[in-house]
């Protein structure tokens, strides 16, 4: 059930990546990667603040929000996802740290349930910049960490944000890994996923 989008929120930005051919070979299935972007106002921009429990709050309600519009765009079910990555923009107004109450405290555990148990740590990324600023959202396998054939990334970009006080906030989840991985290390089937590593 898809969560009502809060007020906050000036722009939701969807978008599929798939790849269905590689150095002239078929990639089948296609790899796909799902990217879901909101353009948030920054409740701290221009001001510093000991306690960003409003951020904190926000990333909880984005995990849950971003991670299921991905499965969405996807067309799978939560279970089928199988790597999962986050990353904010903050504007100039803001700091590294407005990105770091969003990304850190609360956003992974309703991003888990989007996609089901990621018992593996959710890779992230930060950095402070302007309008039309791009950052790489890392991915890995939501179970198993060890997973080399879902090490990735995925480029963020919303054309119009962030503005000075706005931060964009990135979740990427994907339905395979790279296109056509070929460097050994724990494979998807062995996967045990109990403690997030293999």
């Amino acid at each position: 059930m898809t969560q009502q989008v809060p007020s906050y929120i000036r722009k939701l930005v969807v978008q599929v990546d798939e790849t269905r051919r590689e150095m002239g070979r078929d990639v089948d299935p296609p790899t796909r990667r799902a990217l879901a972007m909101a353009v948030i106002a920054n409740p701290y921009a221009g001001r510093y603040a000991e306690n960003l429990d409003e951020l904190i709050t926000i990333g909880e309600q984005l995990g849950g929000l971003l991670g299921e519009r991905c499965v969405q765009a996807l067309g799978i079910t939560p279970g089928q996802a199988q790597s999962y990555g986050k990353a904010a923009i903050v504007g100039e107004a803001g700091e590294l740290e407005h990105a770091a109450a969003i990304l850190h405290p609360k956003l992974g555990a309703p991003l888990r349930k989007a996609v089901e148990k990621g018992a593996a740590l959710v890779p992230s990324a930060k950095k402070q910049g302007g309008v039309g600023c791009a950052v790489d959202v890392p991915l890995g396998h939501k179970d198993a960490a060890f997973v080399r054939s879902h090490f990735d990334a995925i480029e963020a970009r919303v054309g119009d944000a962030p503005r000075a006080d706005e931060i964009v906030v990135a979740v990427a989840v994907t339905d395979s890994g790279r296109p056509l991985p070929r460097i050994g290390g724990l494979q998807v089937h062995e996967i045990k996923g109990e403690d997030g590593l293999r």
